[in-house]
């Protein structure tokens, strides 16, 4: 029998307030509140605390604060990346971020999801003293891949994956996959030039 974990992963339905869940939050809360406190000149120590946040962090990265994520054991970061001030990752799913990327501030990574459909989102006759909330969630997971500049305010939804090289304009929402060597904007995001050929 899958655990929630892994129906999470699979990108099922699954069931947010699992134990297993909520610790992976709780220790994220307090691992994100730690390093958004810590100062900027305090490099060993900001090192430390995105070690035990992070799946993988790469060398020579970079990210300012104040930074947000959800379970942080899903984020997986490669070397030589910038995340600029501000950003928020919600990584029920995993965030694979590859090498030499440029993240500006503001942005915002969304692997969870719910059922668009009322009735598949809401949990018909739900009572407060359940051990599920009173929606469903699940989760696809989001790949920015090497050499990509996300540029400011941009926020990119579940289930897509950034092409290396590519340039994301400010402001874009990107709803789906963008393909590599491309200058995409607007919202929703779609590709309007080929770059780096």
């Amino acid at each position: 029998m899958k655990t929630e974990l892994q129906k999470c992963l699979d990108g099922e339905i699954f069931n947010t307030s699992d134990e297993e869940i909520q610790s992976f939050i709780h220790k994220a809360r307090q691992l994100t509140k730690a390093y958004n406190q810590t100062p900027s000149t305090a490099k060993e120590e900001r090192q430390q605390i995105l070690t035990s946040l992070f799946g993988n962090i790469g060398s020579n990265v970079n990210i300012d604060t104040p930074f947000f994520c959800d379970y942080g054991r899903h984020i997986s970061v490669g070397n030589n990346v910038i995340i600029n001030i501000n950003c928020t990752f919600v990584d029920c799913n995993k965030i694979e971020i590859g090498n030499n990327v440029l993240i500006a501030s503001n942005v915002q990574i969304y692997t969870a999801t719910h059922p668009v459909d009322m009735q598949a989102r809401l949990v018909e006759n739900w009572q407060d003293t359940d051990d599920s909330p009173y929606f469903r969630t699940y989760a696809e997971p989001v790949k920015i891949e090497d050499n990509v500049w996300i540029g400011g305010g941009v926020i990119i939804l579940p289930g897509v994956t950034i092409g290396k090289n590519s340039v994301i304009g400010a402001g874009s929402i990107v709803n789906k996959s963008i393909p590599p060597n491309s200058l995409a904007v607007g919202n929703p995001c779609r590709v309007i030039k080929e770059i780096n050929k």
